[in-house]
Protein backbone atom coordinates (compact mmCIF):
# COMPACT_ATOMS: atom_id res chain seq x y z
CA UNK A 1 0.00 0.00 0.00
CA UNK A 2 1.26 3.49 -0.89
CA UNK A 3 2.14 5.85 1.97
CA UNK A 4 0.20 9.12 1.78
CA UNK A 5 1.70 11.13 4.65
CA UNK A 6 4.77 12.28 2.63
CA UNK A 7 2.36 13.82 0.11
CA UNK A 8 0.43 15.65 2.86
CA UNK A 9 3.34 16.87 4.98
CA UNK A 10 4.24 20.18 3.30
CA UNK A 11 0.97 21.82 4.24
CA UNK A 12 -0.33 25.37 4.18
CA UNK A 13 -3.45 24.50 6.19
CA UNK A 14 -4.14 27.22 8.81
CA UNK A 15 -3.29 26.59 12.47
CA UNK A 16 -6.21 25.98 14.84
CA UNK A 17 -6.65 25.18 18.53
CA UNK A 18 -8.87 22.94 20.59
CA UNK A 19 -11.95 23.99 22.55
CA UNK A 20 -13.74 22.31 25.45
CA UNK A 21 -13.70 18.54 25.07
CA UNK A 22 -17.15 17.02 24.47
CA UNK A 23 -16.51 13.68 22.73
CA UNK A 24 -14.06 10.88 23.42
CA UNK A 25 -13.73 8.75 20.29
CA UNK A 26 -12.25 5.35 21.10
CA UNK A 27 -10.96 2.94 18.47
CA UNK A 28 -11.24 -0.55 19.97
CA UNK A 29 -9.14 -2.13 17.22
CA UNK A 30 -8.77 -2.58 13.49
CA UNK A 31 -10.29 -6.05 13.16
CA UNK A 32 -13.41 -6.01 10.96
CA UNK A 33 -15.58 -8.51 9.12
CA UNK A 34 -15.34 -6.31 5.99
CA UNK A 35 -12.61 -4.68 3.88
CA UNK A 36 -14.17 -1.55 2.35
CA UNK A 37 -12.48 0.40 -0.45
CA UNK A 38 -13.07 3.79 1.21
CA UNK A 39 -11.91 2.66 4.68
CA UNK A 40 -9.41 5.17 6.07
CA UNK A 41 -8.55 2.73 8.89
CA UNK A 42 -7.47 -0.05 6.52
CA UNK A 43 -9.52 -2.41 8.70
CA UNK A 44 -10.23 -6.01 7.78
CA UNK A 45 -10.62 -9.63 8.92
CA UNK A 46 -6.85 -10.23 9.16
CA UNK A 47 -6.08 -7.28 11.45
CA UNK A 48 -5.19 -8.34 14.99
CA UNK A 49 -4.90 -5.00 16.85
CA UNK A 50 -7.37 -4.84 19.72
CA UNK A 51 -7.64 -2.76 22.91
CA UNK A 52 -6.80 -4.72 26.06
CA UNK A 53 -8.64 -4.69 29.38
CA UNK A 54 -6.11 -2.38 31.08
CA UNK A 55 -6.55 0.31 28.43
CA UNK A 56 -10.34 -0.08 28.62
CA UNK A 57 -10.04 0.64 32.36
CA UNK A 58 -8.04 3.78 31.55
CA UNK A 59 -10.76 4.91 29.14
CA UNK A 60 -13.35 4.48 31.90
CA UNK A 61 -11.14 6.37 34.37
CA UNK A 62 -10.82 9.21 31.87
CA UNK A 63 -14.60 9.36 31.44
CA UNK A 64 -15.04 9.57 35.22
CA UNK A 65 -12.53 12.40 35.58
CA UNK A 66 -13.58 14.47 32.57
CA UNK A 67 -16.58 16.48 31.46
CA UNK A 68 -16.99 14.36 28.35
CA UNK A 69 -20.66 13.87 27.46
CA UNK A 70 -20.26 11.55 24.45
CA UNK A 71 -18.39 8.29 23.93
CA UNK A 72 -17.96 7.53 20.22
CA UNK A 73 -16.92 3.87 19.83
CA UNK A 74 -15.34 2.85 16.54
CA UNK A 75 -13.02 0.32 14.89
CA UNK A 76 -12.78 -1.81 12.68
CA UNK A 77 -15.96 -3.34 13.85
CA UNK A 78 -15.92 -2.27 17.52
CA UNK A 79 -18.43 -4.98 18.45
CA UNK A 80 -15.76 -7.62 17.74
CA UNK A 81 -13.85 -6.46 20.83
CA UNK A 82 -14.45 -8.71 23.84
CA UNK A 83 -14.59 -5.52 25.93
CA UNK A 84 -17.12 -3.61 23.80
CA UNK A 85 -20.16 -4.36 25.93
CA UNK A 86 -18.37 -3.77 29.21
CA UNK A 87 -17.23 -0.34 28.03
CA UNK A 88 -20.74 0.57 26.89
CA UNK A 89 -22.20 -0.46 30.26
CA UNK A 90 -19.58 1.50 32.18
CA UNK A 91 -20.16 4.64 30.11
CA UNK A 92 -23.93 4.44 30.47
CA UNK A 93 -23.55 4.02 34.23
CA UNK A 94 -21.70 7.34 34.15
CA UNK A 95 -24.59 8.87 32.18
CA UNK A 96 -22.37 9.28 29.11
CA UNK A 97 -24.13 9.10 25.75
CA UNK A 98 -22.71 6.26 23.60
CA UNK A 99 -22.47 6.11 19.81
CA UNK A 100 -21.63 2.84 18.08
CA UNK A 101 -20.02 3.09 14.62
CA UNK A 102 -21.66 -0.03 13.22
CA UNK A 103 -21.19 -1.56 9.76
CA UNK A 104 -24.60 -3.32 10.02
CA UNK A 105 -23.37 -6.69 8.70
CA UNK A 106 -21.81 -7.35 12.09
CA UNK A 107 -25.32 -8.14 13.33
CA UNK A 108 -25.19 -11.41 11.34
CA UNK A 109 -21.84 -12.55 12.73
CA UNK A 110 -21.84 -15.57 15.09
CA UNK A 111 -22.12 -14.45 18.71
CA UNK A 112 -23.80 -11.15 17.83
CA UNK A 113 -27.38 -12.43 17.71
CA UNK A 114 -28.40 -10.38 20.76
CA UNK A 115 -26.45 -7.25 19.79
CA UNK A 116 -29.53 -5.24 18.69
CA UNK A 117 -31.25 -5.88 22.03
CA UNK A 118 -28.09 -4.94 23.94
CA UNK A 119 -27.73 -1.66 22.06
CA UNK A 120 -31.41 -0.80 22.46
CA UNK A 121 -31.42 -1.69 26.15
CA UNK A 122 -28.60 0.78 26.76
CA UNK A 123 -30.02 3.50 24.50
CA UNK A 124 -26.91 3.41 22.29
CA UNK A 125 -27.05 5.65 19.23
CA UNK A 126 -26.17 3.65 16.11
CA UNK A 127 -24.17 5.34 13.36
CA UNK A 128 -24.33 2.83 10.51
CA UNK A 129 -22.36 2.81 7.28
CA UNK A 130 -24.50 2.55 4.14
CA UNK A 131 -22.49 4.38 1.46
CA UNK A 132 -25.36 4.35 -1.05
CA UNK A 133 -29.02 3.30 -1.24
CA UNK A 134 -28.36 1.33 -4.46
CA UNK A 135 -27.26 -2.29 -4.17
CA UNK A 136 -24.70 -2.26 -6.99
CA UNK A 137 -22.87 0.75 -5.56
CA UNK A 138 -22.71 -0.62 -2.02
CA UNK A 139 -21.49 -4.03 -3.14
CA UNK A 140 -18.85 -2.44 -5.39
CA UNK A 141 -17.50 -0.47 -2.46
CA UNK A 142 -17.93 -2.97 0.38
CA UNK A 143 -18.23 -6.47 -1.14
CA UNK A 144 -20.85 -8.68 -2.79
CA UNK A 145 -23.91 -9.32 -0.64
CA UNK A 146 -23.20 -6.48 1.80
CA UNK A 147 -26.20 -4.43 0.70
CA UNK A 148 -28.69 -7.25 1.25
CA UNK A 149 -27.17 -8.01 4.66
CA UNK A 150 -27.31 -4.32 5.56
CA UNK A 151 -31.00 -4.09 4.67
CA UNK A 152 -31.74 -7.16 6.79
CA UNK A 153 -29.88 -5.55 9.70
CA UNK A 154 -31.76 -2.26 9.29
CA UNK A 155 -35.09 -4.10 9.33
CA UNK A 156 -34.03 -5.91 12.51
CA UNK A 157 -33.14 -2.58 14.14
CA UNK A 158 -36.40 -0.98 12.99
CA UNK A 159 -38.35 -3.90 14.48
CA UNK A 160 -37.06 -3.12 17.97
CA UNK A 161 -37.63 0.62 17.65
CA UNK A 162 -34.47 2.08 16.08
CA UNK A 163 -35.25 4.88 13.64
CA UNK A 164 -38.92 4.88 14.60
CA UNK A 165 -40.67 8.13 15.59
CA UNK A 166 -40.74 8.85 19.32
CA UNK A 167 -38.79 5.70 20.29
CA UNK A 168 -35.70 7.64 21.35
CA UNK A 169 -33.56 4.96 19.66
CA UNK A 170 -31.43 6.87 17.16
CA UNK A 171 -30.30 5.23 13.93
CA UNK A 172 -28.19 7.41 11.64
CA UNK A 173 -26.71 6.32 8.30
CA UNK A 174 -23.38 7.31 6.74
CA UNK A 175 -22.74 8.03 3.05
CA UNK A 176 -19.35 8.11 1.30
CA UNK A 177 -18.77 9.00 -2.36
CA UNK A 178 -17.76 6.17 -4.69
CA UNK A 179 -14.55 7.81 -5.88
CA UNK A 180 -12.46 10.98 -6.10
CA UNK A 181 -15.29 13.49 -5.85
CA UNK A 182 -16.94 15.64 -3.20
CA UNK A 183 -20.20 14.34 -1.75
CA UNK A 184 -23.52 15.89 -2.84
CA UNK A 185 -25.70 18.06 -0.61
CA UNK A 186 -26.44 16.23 2.63
CA UNK A 187 -30.01 17.54 2.89
CA UNK A 188 -30.96 16.55 -0.64
CA UNK A 189 -29.34 13.14 -0.45
CA UNK A 190 -30.99 12.45 2.90
CA UNK A 191 -34.41 12.95 1.32
CA UNK A 192 -33.47 10.52 -1.45
CA UNK A 193 -32.32 7.93 1.11
CA UNK A 194 -35.52 8.27 3.14
CA UNK A 195 -37.76 7.98 0.10
CA UNK A 196 -35.96 5.05 -1.57
CA UNK A 197 -35.33 2.93 1.54
CA UNK A 198 -38.86 3.42 2.84
CA UNK A 199 -40.64 2.77 -0.46
CA UNK A 200 -38.44 -0.16 -1.53
CA UNK A 201 -37.72 -1.89 1.79
CA UNK A 202 -39.84 -0.25 4.48
CA UNK A 203 -36.63 0.88 6.23
CA UNK A 204 -36.58 3.98 8.43
CA UNK A 205 -33.73 5.96 9.96
CA UNK A 206 -33.19 9.34 11.63
CA UNK A 207 -30.42 11.26 9.84
CA UNK A 208 -27.93 10.79 7.04
CA UNK A 209 -24.31 11.82 7.62
CA UNK A 210 -22.49 12.71 4.39
CA UNK A 211 -18.70 12.27 4.69
CA UNK A 212 -15.87 13.26 2.37
CA UNK A 213 -13.42 10.47 1.55
CA UNK A 214 -10.04 11.23 3.12
CA UNK A 215 -6.87 10.88 0.98
CA UNK A 216 -5.22 8.48 3.43
CA UNK A 217 -4.75 4.73 3.98
CA UNK A 218 -6.64 2.44 1.56
CA UNK A 219 -8.48 5.21 -0.30
CA UNK A 220 -5.39 7.40 -0.55
CA UNK A 221 -3.33 4.48 -1.82
CA UNK A 222 -5.95 3.79 -4.49
CA UNK A 223 -5.76 7.42 -5.62
CA UNK A 224 -1.99 7.15 -5.97
CA UNK A 225 -2.27 3.91 -7.95
CA UNK A 226 -4.75 5.51 -10.37
CA UNK A 227 -2.72 8.73 -10.69
CA UNK A 228 -5.58 10.74 -9.12
CA UNK A 229 -4.01 11.83 -5.83
CA UNK A 230 -2.92 15.33 -6.89
CA UNK A 231 -6.21 15.91 -8.72
CA UNK A 232 -8.18 14.99 -5.61
CA UNK A 233 -6.07 17.21 -3.38
CA UNK A 234 -6.54 20.11 -5.79
CA UNK A 235 -10.30 19.45 -5.66
CA UNK A 236 -10.31 19.59 -1.84
CA UNK A 237 -8.16 22.71 -1.69
CA UNK A 238 -10.21 24.45 -4.38
CA UNK A 239 -13.38 23.84 -2.37
CA UNK A 240 -11.87 25.03 0.95
CA UNK A 241 -14.20 27.24 3.00
CA UNK A 242 -12.56 28.99 6.00
CA UNK A 243 -15.88 29.21 7.88
CA UNK A 244 -15.80 25.41 8.19
CA UNK A 245 -12.86 25.75 10.60
CA UNK A 246 -15.36 26.68 13.30
CA UNK A 247 -17.12 23.30 13.11
CA UNK A 248 -14.33 20.75 12.53
CA UNK A 249 -14.57 17.79 14.91
CA UNK A 250 -11.01 18.14 16.24
CA UNK A 251 -12.07 21.26 18.15
CA UNK A 252 -14.15 19.23 20.64
CA UNK A 253 -13.15 15.59 20.07
CA UNK A 254 -10.24 13.49 21.30
CA UNK A 255 -9.28 10.30 19.45
CA UNK A 256 -7.86 7.27 21.30
CA UNK A 257 -6.18 4.38 19.49
CA UNK A 258 -6.31 0.71 20.56
CA UNK A 259 -3.15 1.17 22.68
CA UNK A 260 -4.48 4.26 24.48
CA UNK A 261 -2.42 6.88 22.62
CA UNK A 262 -4.07 10.19 21.77
CA UNK A 263 -4.74 12.10 18.55
CA UNK A 264 -6.73 15.17 17.56
CA UNK A 265 -8.92 13.09 15.26
CA UNK A 266 -9.35 9.61 13.81
CA UNK A 267 -7.63 10.66 10.57
CA UNK A 268 -4.53 11.86 12.41
CA UNK A 269 -4.55 8.54 14.25
CA UNK A 270 -4.38 6.64 10.96
CA UNK A 271 -1.53 8.86 9.77
CA UNK A 272 0.43 8.46 13.03
CA UNK A 273 0.20 12.17 13.91
CA UNK A 274 -0.10 12.25 17.73
CA UNK A 275 -1.69 14.89 19.90
CA UNK A 276 0.76 17.70 20.65
CA UNK A 277 1.09 17.80 24.44
CA UNK A 278 3.92 19.47 26.37
CA UNK A 279 6.59 18.31 23.95
CA UNK A 280 5.86 14.61 24.35
CA UNK A 281 6.38 12.48 21.22
CA UNK A 282 3.21 10.50 22.03
CA UNK A 283 0.70 11.36 24.76
CA UNK A 284 -1.15 8.48 26.44
CA UNK A 285 -4.66 8.61 27.88
CA UNK A 286 -3.42 7.73 31.38
CA UNK A 287 -1.16 10.80 31.35
CA UNK A 288 -3.99 13.24 30.61
CA UNK A 289 -6.65 12.08 33.09
CA UNK A 290 -7.97 15.30 34.59
CA UNK A 291 -5.98 17.52 32.17
CA UNK A 292 -7.59 20.49 30.40
CA UNK A 293 -6.96 20.46 26.63
CA UNK A 294 -8.79 23.72 25.91
CA UNK A 295 -6.52 25.90 23.76
CA UNK A 296 -4.10 23.09 22.90
CA UNK A 297 -2.75 23.33 19.30
CA UNK A 298 -4.20 20.88 16.78
CA UNK A 299 -1.84 18.95 14.50
CA UNK A 300 -2.78 19.74 10.89
CA UNK A 301 -1.62 18.54 7.47
CA UNK A 302 -3.07 18.74 3.96
CA UNK A 303 -5.64 16.00 4.60
CA UNK A 304 -7.45 18.53 6.81
CA UNK A 305 -8.75 20.12 3.61
CA UNK A 306 -11.04 17.07 3.41
CA UNK A 307 -12.95 18.27 6.48
CA UNK A 308 -13.20 21.89 5.33
CA UNK A 309 -14.06 21.48 1.63
CA UNK A 310 -17.50 22.45 0.36
CA UNK A 311 -20.26 21.76 2.89
CA UNK A 312 -17.65 20.45 5.33
CA UNK A 313 -17.33 16.97 6.77
CA UNK A 314 -16.96 15.41 10.19
CA UNK A 315 -17.97 12.30 12.11
CA UNK A 316 -21.39 13.95 12.43
CA UNK A 317 -21.76 14.66 8.72
CA UNK A 318 -21.77 17.94 6.81
CA UNK A 319 -21.69 21.31 8.55
CA UNK A 320 -24.16 23.10 6.28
Amino acid sequence: MHATLPRLDASDFPSIRRRRLETLQVNLGYKCNQSCLHCHVNAGPTRTEIMDRETISEVIAYLKASRVTNLDVTGGAPELSPHFRGLVLAARNLDVHVMDRCNLTILEQPGQEDLPQFLAGNRVEIVASLPCYLEENVDAQRGKGVFEASIRALKTLNAIGYGQPESGLVLNLVYNPQGASLPPSQDGLELDYHRYLDERFGVRFNRLFVLTNMPIQRFGSMLITKGQFEHYMNLLKGAYRPENLEAVMCRNLLSVDWRGYLYDCDFNQMLGLPLAWRGRPAAHLRDLIGADLDGNPITVKDHCYGCTAGQGSSCGGAFA
